[in-house]
């Protein structure tokens, strides 16, 4: 059995929900050999990163998923570099704003995703899922957790696979069907991470 922790993200912005988190539950308990562990994170640059870290003590997976929002793309992103960079154009839940402060001080400039992302594409186009690989996180709180947990995992010889996948906007009518959409797409990711690990033993 390899566990996976799956984490979304609470609303921000005033928003009453966040697609992120809502569709990270409603993934099943289990997809093939995985085992599924979901979490919400608090759109927080201060307290994510800690309460992401907390989850990985203590769930012990072999694959970390971390999920967001980006409102303003069509596709599922999967993203592919971390930058070691915070710079928000609004403040997050706590009322930070940093600008152009590194995500870990002295740290390196970049991480790369260890997820399968080009197989993982395939897979979500072969299944009629529009997807993309980004080249950017961007700078809020979404990239400042993907470069913790690429930091974290590259210390940690039991995750195999780590990295960010954004989500887009629910549409105005209809999002039950799309929060399932995304659902279904994030299962996706999740198995070809699993093939692909075992592949690799």
């Amino acid at each position: 059995m390899i566990k996976a922790l799956v984490t979304g993200f609470a609303p921000f912005a005033g928003d009453a929900i966040n697609p992120s988190y809502e569709a990270v539950r409603r993934l099943p308990a289990r997809i093939g050999e995985l085992q599924i562990v979901t979490a919400e994170l608090p759109t927080s640059f201060a307290r994510a990163p800690r309460v992401l870290r907390q989850w990985i003590a203590r769930e012990q997976p072999g694959i970390v998923l971390c999920v967001g929002l980006a409102a303003d793309r069509p596709a599922i992103s999967l993203e592919r570099v971390a930058v070691n960079l915070s710079d928000a154009r609004i403040a997050d839940n706590d009322g930070a704003q940093p600008h152009n402060k590194p995500v870990i001080a002295r740290g390196p400039a970049a991480y790369f995703s260890t997820l399968p992302v080009v197989q993982a594409q395939t897979a979500l186009t072969r299944a009629g899922i529009a997807a993309e690989l980004s080249l950017s996180a961007g700078a809020f709180v979404c990239n400042h957790v993907f470069y913790g947990l690429m930091h974290a995992a590259s210390k940690q010889r039991r995750i195999k696979h780590a990295g960010f996948v954004h989500v887009p906007a629910l549409p105005a009518n209809d999002d039950q069907h799309a929060l399932g959409q995304l659902t279904r797409a994030l299962a996706i990711v999740l198995r070809v991470s699993s093939h692909n690990r075992r592949s690799k033993r």
